[in-house]
């Protein structure tokens, strides 16, 4: 066939042109005496050192994160307790008191008895239950003093002992949780 001045050839009778051959790297690992690549000792300890170092840095922050971490879940223990103990007074008509102390990680919900015909609050408390802890292990602390709050039935609170802010510290940081009058918990971290 002829294009102008330029002659195009067809080229059915040559054989296809193959794809070139492509050469794989060889590995450079040495073969091991018995003919299977592997590791050196020299690798392997260097493997060994860098994660001897990377655990080193990794555990402190680890337990930093871990107390911090219990810190938070005390502190929303107890600001669940305190909504609690105050939708209970709400909902029975009788005043309540959950006490916490400084020393221990429980807290202890007394309330007035509901008796007689028409039903009535008793004048005294009684403990409601056994003493619930707040925490576990010794790591999270109360460092305010003791409190001891009155929940009563038309939803305000106030502190008979103490102050409606409580301190917690976790032995790095501090939360802190205040009660409003009308009973509304924060947690904060200062």
């Amino acid at each position: 066939m002829k294009f102008g001045k330029t002659q195009v050839r067809r080229n059915f009778d040559r054989p296809a042109r193959q794809a070139p051959l492509q050469l794989r790297r060889p590995d450079r690992r040495r073969p091991a005496r018995n003919g299977k690549a592997g590791t050196s000792l020299l690798e392997s300890l260097m493997v060994m050192t860098l994660v001897l170092i990377l655990a080193t840095i990794s555990v402190p922050a680890w337990d930093n994160i871990r107390t911090s971490y219990k810190a938070g879940v005390a502190a929303t223990m107890i600001a669940g307790a305190i909504q609690g103990t105050r939708y209970q007074a709400i909902m029975r008509g009788c005043t309540y008191t959950i006490a916490f102390t400084q020393n221990g990680s429980t807290y202890q919900v007394a309330a007035q008895t509901l008796s007689g015909t028409p039903p009535s609050c008793s004048a005294g408390f009684t403990n409601a239950g056994n003493a619930i802890p707040w925490t576990t292990g010794g790591d999270v602390q109360l460092t305010s003093p003791s409190t001891t709050l009155q929940l009563n039935p038309n939803g305000m609170v106030s502190a008979t002992t103490g102050s409606l802010t409580m301190i917690l510290s976790d032995g790095g940081g501090t939360k802190t949780i205040t009660v409003s009058g009308v009973g509304n918990v924060t947690v904060t971290t200062p």
